[in-house]
């Protein structure tokens, strides 16, 4: 029988738009109640606190302010992210070390601050990586790093923790997002791409989230059927 998550706290990161604002979405009508973090407010209505992830100090602190508000937590979706496409020479060093800390390290912050609160619900975290974290591709080279990173945290992660929380790593291809708008435009989508709705995959995060204690989904691919996660 799957969780109930009516009544339920989720925290979602990067809730704010794209794959985070669908499942923030999703959750809401489940019945659950969503909690977000991010660097822009979300939709009306839904509790957030402001918070830039490449600050993994502060997102901690974050957390653990969402978490107190909420009264626990069931429910953590990592699902801020960012990218800036080029070549390694010419992305400036401090835009390659901020995908990499908003992408894996503050990934990692946020589940640590939240893990007391999923242990005591027997909760579950769904981490959220890409394709990219499984093949590579030229141009790429800090948003390979970072969700290659987030696969290999995430799967860790489950081993760590297995029989008190629940782990599921989703690994989700393109979608129809503002990800690609502030791109150069030999980065961007072209007309022709086929890309996934994000409430689709947000309804494949809601599947993870409400799997009873004791059954844990590990590895979810969510891709449009054209794509594949293999290299």
């Amino acid at each position: 029988m799957s969780r109930d998550l009516n009544g339920s706290a989720v925290l979602v990161t990067g809730g704010s738009s794209g794959l985070g604002a669908a499942v923030v979405t999703a959750v809401t009508k489940a019945g659950g109640r969503p909690y977000v973090l991010d660097r822009q407010p979300p939709a009306d209505g839904v509790p957030w606190v402001e918070c830039d992830l490449a600050d993994t100090r502060a997102a901690e602190a974050a957390t653990r302010r969402m978490v107190e508000q909420a009264g626990g937590l069931t429910g953590l979706v990592t699902a801020a992210g960012m990218d800036v496409p080029g070549r390694l020479a010419d992305v400036p060093g401090e835009t390659w070390d901020r995908i990499v800390a908003i992408n894996l390290l503050g990934t990692a912050a946020v589940v640590r601050a939240a893990l007391p609160a999923l242990e005591a619900a027997h909760g579950t975290v769904v981490t959220v990586a890409s394709t990219l974290g499984v093949k590579a591709v030229s141009d790429a080279t800090a948003y390979c790093a970072a969700k290659f990173g987030v696969v290999g945290f995430t799967r860790a992660l489950a081993a760590e923790l297995a029989g008190t929380v629940g782990v599921t790593l989703l690994i989700p291809g393109g979608m129809r997002t503002a990800f690609f708008d502030d791109r150069d435009d030999r980065y961007k989508p072209g007309p022709d791409a086929i890309l996934n709705d994000p409430a689709d995959t947000a309804a494949a995060v809601l599947f993870a989230l409400s799997q009873p204690a004791g059954c844990a989904v590990r590895e979810l691919v969510v891709c449009a059927e054209q794509e594949t996660s293999y290299p």
